[in-house]
């Protein structure tokens, strides 16, 4: 039994609700609607809404243009092979504004087509792809190289400058008639983004475009691309 005579009150002693059988016992003292009331608005428990919290951040940052992501690729000489310019993405990736920017400028043209699903191309594909996806409320494809896909495939070569190489991709990835737009992060010779389109029409998908983070136009590659809507956010 608690005493009439409280010398401290004792919803000062936890910044939490008393428990219900504390607050019955504490009826007949007329403080048990007090303690209740009384938690100071800081210590109540919040509660976090995760989409909130990363719209509001993406809201502070301000938009990066297509010059501030060209300026952040990095060129590293010999490459893996010496005579490569190798074009580095990483400080793209490692800059939260700058990919948030690129994630929106590769989506911009698309908001409104109705894409159903984003396919991107091994791997670094998968990045900007899956992240597209979300932002455009789709599904997300990976094309993958040769025997890496656990279900059945259909497959599609295309020659390298030494060789060949293969990419493959689920037969029920897409369905005939699905809205793709297709995405990687470097067109050079336009091979493996060929081999990639003709998979999707094996798939019997309506492929409204073809976005790259960058272009090395001097190679000419968009032309293997069957005429479809190609866009780069850099070009070399």
């Amino acid at each position: 039994m608690f005493s009439r005579f409280v010398p401290f009150p004792l919803f000062f002693l936890t910044p939490y609700r008393l428990p219900l059988t504390c607050l019955r016992s504490l009826a007949p003292l007329g403080i048990a609607g007090t303690a209740q009331r009384s938690i100071p608005t800081p210590y109540r428990r919040a509660t976090l809404d995760p989409a909130r919290l990363i719209a509001d951040n993406a809201g502070r940052m301000s938009q990066a243009t297509r010059a501030d992501i060209e300026r952040a690729i990095r060129n590293v000489p010999d490459f893996p092979k010496p005579g490569i310019q190798f074009k580095d993405i990483t400080p793209v990736l490692s800059d939260g504004r700058l990919l948030e920017a690129t994630i929106q400028l590769l989506i911009d043209g698309h908001r409104h087509q109705g894409v159903d699903k984003v396919v991107g191309i091994d791997a670094r594909g998968f990045i900007f792809g899956a992240a597209a996806a979300v932002k455009l409320g789709a599904g997300f494809v990976p094309i993958r190289k040769k025997g890496k896909l656990p279900w059945n495939t259909h497959e599609q070569s295309y020659d390298l400058e030494y060789g060949s190489a293969t990419v493959a991709i689920h037969v029920d990835a897409v369905k005939p008639g699905e809205r793709v737009l297709l995405m990687d992060d470097l067109l050079a010779t336009g091979g493996t983004a060929a081999a990639a389109v003709q998979l999707l029409e094996k798939l019997g998908a309506q492929i409204v475009g073809v976005n790259f983070v960058i272009e090395l136009g001097f190679l000419d590659g968009r032309k293997r691309l069957n005429g479809y809507p190609v866009d780069a956010l850099v070009r070399y």
